[in-house]
Formats: C-alpha cells, sequence, structure tokens
C-alpha cells in the first residue's frame, strides 16, 4: 500500500477542489488546455496536410498520365505496344491518347486548353474519369457527331452548359506557321474533380481528335497505370531502352513532382512549427510543478518526517506530471480527430458565411481542403507529447526531494 501512496497523493493534488488549493488545480487546468490545443491543432494540421497528398495521388494523377510513351512522328499503330507494355509485371494498363494544346471558344469568349484525345474502353482502365463522369456519358464522345467534355472550371468561364456547341482552335505545325485547325464540338458533359485540372480540361474520342493534330493517322503516345507511382521513371526509363530510337518518354515526377515535394515539405515544417507549440505547452507542466512544490512544501516536509524517501517524493510530483500530459494528450488527439473530421464542412461553412473562397483552381492544385487521419500521425504525435510531459515532471519533481524538512517547517 506504501507504493501506492505517492500515485495516490500525486493524483489528489492534480484534481484538488479544496479553497487553499484552487491554485493548483487551475494551472493544472491550464496546463492540460494548452496540450489539448496544441495536440489537436497539430492532429488537424497534419490530417489536412495528408488530404493534399491523397488527392494528388488519387484525384490529379487519376487524371493526368502517371507516365507516357511517345513518339516523335505519333503512334500509327498503337494496339501492338500496348500489348508489349501491359506484358510488364509493373505496369498495369496502359491507353492510347492524343494531347494537344488550343483554344476552346465561345462566341466572343475563348479559353486556353489542353485536349485529350481517349479511346473510352482502354481509358477507364488507366485512369479515375469515370469517378467524376458518367461511364455512359464517357462513351458517347465517339458515338455520332463530334462530342466534348469540359472541365467544370473551363465550362463557367466560357458559360458553357451541357448541349451548347462550342468551336476548338489548335494552333498550326511548323511553330504555328502553318493555318490553324478548327472543329466544332458538342458538350456532352463537365468533369468535376474539383482540381486544377478542371480550368483547363477537355476530352474528346481519338477519331474526333486526331484531324486536329499534325499526324492524322498517329496517336501522340500510350499513357500508363502502374503498380508503385514511384516507380514512374524507371518503367519509362527501361522501356525506352527496349524501344529504341524516336521515342521519348514523361512521369508525373516531372509534370507535377514539385506539387509533390511542395506538400511533403509543408507538412514536415508546420508539423514542427506545430510541435513547437506542443513543447511550450508540455513546459507548461514545469511551471506549474514548481509552483506546486513552493506550495506544498510543509506537505512535502511532513510527509518527508513520517518517513516517505526521497524518491517517493519524486514520484508524487511525476505522477501529478504525468496525469496533466496523459489527460491533456488524449484529449488533445481527440479534439483534433473531430477537428480533422469536420475541417472541410466547416470552412465551407465559413465560405458561406462570409462570401469568400479560401481555395481556387488558378492559385492551389485543390477547390477544397481534404483531411485524411492516419494512425501513424496520432501515435507519433501521442507518444511525443507524453514523452514531453514526462521529461518535464523530473526537474520540479528533483526539486521537491531536495526540500528539507526542517526548513520547511521552521515558518509553517
Amino acid at each position: 500500500m506504501l507504493n501506492l501512496l505517492p500515485i495516490v497523493i500525486g493524483l489528489r493534488y492534480t484534481g484538488a477542489k479544496r479553497k487553499k488549493s484552487q491554485l493548483i488545480s487551475f494551472l493544472s487546468g491550464i496546463s492540460i488546455a494548452g496540450l489539448v490545443v496544441g495536440v489537436g491543432l497539430l492532429i488537424t494540421v497534419l490530417s489536412v496536410m495528408n488530404g493534399f497528398d491523397r488527392e494528388l495521388r488519387e484525384n490529379i494523377l487519376g487524371l493526368v498520365p502517371q507516365a507516357v510513351i511517345n513518339h516523335q512522328e505519333g503512334i500509327a499503330e498503337w494496339q501492338p505496344l500496348v500489348d508489349e507494355l501491359t506484358a510488364d509485371k509493373d505496369i498495369l494498363a496502359a491507353a492510347p491518347y492524343v494531347q494537344t494544346y488550343g483554344l476552346v471558344a465561345l462566341g466572343k469568349q475563348a479559353e486556353p486548353v489542353v485536349l485529350y484525345g481517349v479511346e473510352p474502353e482502354y481509358e477507364v482502365r488507366v485512369s479515375r474519369i469515370t469517378d467524376f463522369i458518367a461511364a455512359d456519358v464517357l462513351a458517347s464522345i465517339e458515338q455520332g457527331e463530334p462530342s466534348i467534355l469540359l472541365g467544370k472550371d473551363l465550362a463557367a468561364k466560357l458559360n458553357v452548359s451541357v448541349g451548347n456547341k462550342v468551336m476548338m482552335v489548335v494552333p498550326g505545325a511548323d511553330g504555328g506557321r502553318a493555318a490553324p485547325k478548327t472543329g466544332y464540338f458538342t458538350v456532352v458533359g463537365l468533369v468535376d474533380s474539383k482540381t486544377e485540372l478542371d480550368a483547363t480540361l477537355a476530352i474528346t474520342s481519338l477519331t474526333h481528335s486526331l484531324p486536329l493534330t499534325s499526324h492524322p493517322s498517329a496517336v501522340t503516345g500510350v499513357r500508363l497505370k502502374l503498380n508503385n507511382l514511384f516507380d514512374a521513371p524507371y518503367v519509362v526509363y527501361r522501356h525506352l531502352l527496349e524501344l529504341g530510337p524516336g521515342y521519348s518518354g514523361n512521369n508525373w515526377t516531372r509534370t507535377h513532382g514539385n506539387l509533390y515535394h511542395a506538400i511533403k515539405m509543408s507538412k514536415s515544417l508546420v508539423g514542427l512549427l506545430m510541435s513547437l507549440v506542443v513543447a511550450i505547452a508540455a513546459f507548461n507542466v514545469v511551471s506549474t510543478l514548481v509552483l506546486v512544490v513552493v506550495d506544498k512544501q510543509g506537505d512535502i516536509a511532513i510527509l518527508r518526517t513520517l518517513g516517505i524517501s526521497t524518491k517517493q517524493i519524486m514520484a508524487i510530483f511525476i505522477t501529478q506530471g504525468t496525469a496533466i500530459g496523459l489527460i491533456g494528450t488524449s484529449l488533445g488527439l481527440a479534439v483534433g480527430c473531430v477537428l480533422s473530421l469536420l475541417v472541410q464542412n466547416l470552412v465551407r461553412i465559413i465560405e458561406a458565411v462570409f462570401g469568400v473562397q479560401f481555395l481556387k483552381s488558378d492559385v492551389y492544385p485543390l477547390t477544397y481542403l481534404p483531411s485524411e487521419i492516419l494512425l501513424q500521425d496520432i501515435l507519433a504525435v501521442g507518444i511525443t507529447a507524453f514523452v514531453m510531459c514526462f521529461l518535464a515532471t523530473l526537474y520540479p519533481a528533483w526539486k521537491a526531494s531536495r526540500v528539507q524538512p526542517a526548513d520547511a517547517l521552521r515558518y509553517e
């Protein structure tokens, strides 16, 4: 029972309710509140950065090619190349595509676009386009008259709706010295991926896009979906060596790698800064326990005269600091998880109330605030905060153990 005495006393100090102990209880509450705020904000920030990372991998890289293999003269017979590439265990699927740049116009309004020509049957294997547009709408682009899918933001700029007919203008070959090529397309759907792609995206069928290119009988290349995104440079390089001269390749690390590394760096830097907030909150425990030691010198002296050892005195204050750390960290983790789940809706409410938009597609890669809670982040933050609190108890506990009974009781 004597071994449990330091724990019992330490816990009583933590939740003391008597009038003469209200200061201790108040300081403990302040320390707990600081930990709740610091840990909660850190979990929320890390979850938001995880959300940006996930959206980059799933949404943006679900629409743009993960990797491509092209030929300088185009690829007239693309089926054998698709069959050869899909035989590679590192490649999940391959699909032909046409890519060109131009202007899409309605009346006097025109906007720059990246026009993709796709084969719907193959496209669904390499991209997540059907997450943002119905499969039957995608299939309709190769049926009947020329039709096109436009990004939602692009359509808003042009004031275009489904059913409108737009004109596509593509600069001529030879650096634009040749006459531009034009085509008329009926808008059959709007792609709403909620990413920066919506501002420039246009998709039509291979059949309707080929006449607008400099090689009307050949596709631009073949796009790939890989088992592992991070193997893209290696897989492309290996196949270029096998295919020989005339072929070139590209992958997402060149087109969107800077965005991925920016997100990773931002997560590290913001996580470090928020960790400092947690550290400050954790070391508030030091000031709390120092004041407790000063306030309880008489109690410490009495306990020492009753036979309590210096180690047990230390254990009392370590228990109090550890209890503060455990309560504050646990509540902070809970608050952080709740905020992470609600942050997207909270931002939308604030935008609606104040009539502002924090994330715009022409500035940020996403138009909403994503969030993803990872167990490893919760464990890392929780363990780090708790260890900081425990370490913060050592100095005040040591000072308490050095209190001399005779000196403390002299003025009681």
